[in-house]
């Protein structure tokens, strides 16, 4: 048989690959319609997390909301792009912290090219947690696709909740509740509580307490007794000594009282001059 009655995969492997790297690098430089023009217009986007499939009449509003925001903003690609004829796959992941330790999404995305265009996409994303310290609670846990978000758009929403919460300090006010969270950002409360509880593992509530902690902690001057923290808590946005207290220990495994000591034993420990006993 002769050599020519094969297809030169090496030649379209690098069609490819060229084809695959404008890709890459329009979604980089956040060039939305770069990225629609590398469409097929036969496209088929198949986002297995939100169990959808796009054609191109839908893929302008998917592609614009799942752009990154500024153009130094990366995903960390854990392997180079692999290309094989038609074929390529792309692995990457974004990271997220939470209650429950680090988490990430980890992404795939399997791409057919034809004509030198983007024909098939076959996005496939795992939330992995690392370590995961909560058992299942056998509870249905709400299916993604209800909730209109990708795996990537989750990981915007988490930016979100979180400069929202640095800016505006809402946890300040102790009637907070989900709904005027879900208000303020734009989101609805469904995607901002399984943000929280399937994938940063935490409730609303536990979520805020743990800010108005923290917010506490800065606070607190080296003179501060425990009169004082009490004072913090309130003024922080906890609406009960209890609540305070119970957060405070699960975050730093101590009481107030003896957090306070600790802190004065260790600032002792630093003022005291070298050399004596």
């Amino acid at each position: 048989m002769q050599a020519d009655a094969f297809p030169d995969d090496a030649a379209q492997s690098a069609r490819t690959r060229a084809t695959v790297l404008r890709y890459h690098l329009s979604w980089k430089a956040r060039d939305l319609d770069a990225v629609l023009a590398l469409y097929h217009p036969d496209i088929q986007y198949h986002d297995f997390y939100q169990q959808r499939c796009m054609g191109q009449a839908e893929l302008r509003d998917y592609v614009r909301a799942n752009l990154p925001r500024q153009a130094d903003e990366a995903l960390e690609h854990s392997d180079r792009i692999r290309v094989d004829g038609h074929s390529a796959f792309i692995q990457y992941r974004f990271c997220l912290h939470g209650s429950a330790g680090l988490v990430s999404f980890r992404t795939g995305e399997a791409i057919t090219v034809r004509d030198d265009l983007i024909w098939r996409v076959n996005e496939y994303a795992t939330l992995v947690r690392e370590p995961q310290t909560d058992k299942p609670d056998g509870r249905a846990r709400p299916p993604s696709s209800r909730l209109g978000l990708s795996a990537r758009q989750l990981g915007l929403l988490a930016q979100d909740l979180e400069q929202y919460v640095r800016r505006a300090r809402p946890y300040l006010d102790p009637q907070l509740n989900l709904q005027q969270v879900a208000a303020a950002t734009g989101y609805s409360r469904n995607q901002i509580s399984h943000l929280l509880n399937q994938v940063l593992g935490q409730s609303f509530y536990r979520y805020i307490n743990q800010q108005r902690l923290q917010h506490l902690l800065a606070e607190l001057e080296p003179s501060s007794d425990l009169q004082r923290i009490d004072e913090l808590a309130f003024a922080a946005g906890f609406n009960s000594l209890s609540a305070f207290y119970n957060c405070f220990r699960r975050h730093t495994g101590q009481s107030p009282k003896a957090y306070l000591k600790q802190r004065s034993l260790r600032a002792r420990t630093q003022d005291k001059p070298s050399g004596t006993d």
